[in-house]
């Protein structure tokens, strides 16, 4: 079995969508996605345990970890974190933390036009990550932003690709802007935790791993408010 225990896992509790993934540098070996009714704390154990009994691994056949470290929900991505800091102390494995963005993007084709990766970040509120094509790449272009639906729509002045977490009243706000607005589907929009899974590997070999006891979820605060 020992060709078997180069396995990283994938946590994303970012927001109520909830994302596990098992990956092994070859392949997505299972990868479980659904949207929680803020019920991160009781819903994670048993689908971590549902994963490892589906594809037949062991939790010390596991050789690294990754977390989406944010931004979003205050709470839930201090519910993902801890479940795999928790895992990384007691089974002494490297973790790799990836901004919940980053693999969102990674996810999208890759257009000379920009693009706009949205998550929700509460209280009607979006966060939003602006990124350029850079070697067939998506790349982050500075840090993410907290706006509503109207505020992002207002600043697409020119052909720029909008994909992620949209009710339906910010998709329909954004379709008004075809001309410069490119709508990804809610397909394509999925948040997938195979691309977090990708992207930590990638960087696992590299070499890029996080000190876990250090490692902090990336929240993004409005002036005068206490984050919850």
């Amino acid at each position: 079995m020992e060709d078997e225990l180069n396995l990283l896992l994938a946590v994303d509790t970012s927001t109520r969508t909830i994302g596990l993934a098992l990956y092994d540098g070859v392949q997505v070996l299972a990868e479980m996605s659904w949207q929680t009714q803020n019920h991160h704390t009781v819903e994670l154990a048993p689908a971590l345990e549902s994963l490892f009994q589906r594809s037949g691994v062991r939790p010390r056949d596991l050789a690294a970890l990754a977390v989406a470290r944010g931004p979003g929900s205050f709470t839930s991505l201090r519910i993902g974190m801890a479940v795999v800091k928790g895992l990384a102390l007691a089974l002494r494995l490297p973790v790799v933390g990836v901004p919940t963005l980053d693999f969102l993007a990674a996810a999208q084709p890759v257009l000379e036009t920009p693009l706009a990766a949205v998550l929700q970040a509460g209280r009607q509120r979006l966060a939003v990550g602006w990124y350029t094509a850079v070697n067939g790449r998506w790349q982050a272009q500075g840090d993410a932003e907290v706006m509503n639906g109207e505020e992002l729509t207002a600043r697409i002045h020119t052909p720029t690709y909008v994909c992620g977490e949209l009710n339906a009243e910010e998709r329909q706000m954004l379709a008004r802007k075809r001309k410069n607005v490119i709508l990804a589907s809610p397909a394509q929009s999925f948040r997938r935790p195979a691309y977090l899974a990708e992207l930590a590997w990638e960087r696992w070999q590299a070499g890029q791993m996080d000190e876990v006891i250090g490692l902090a979820p990336i929240y993004l605060h409005v002036a005068g408010e206490i984050p919850g």
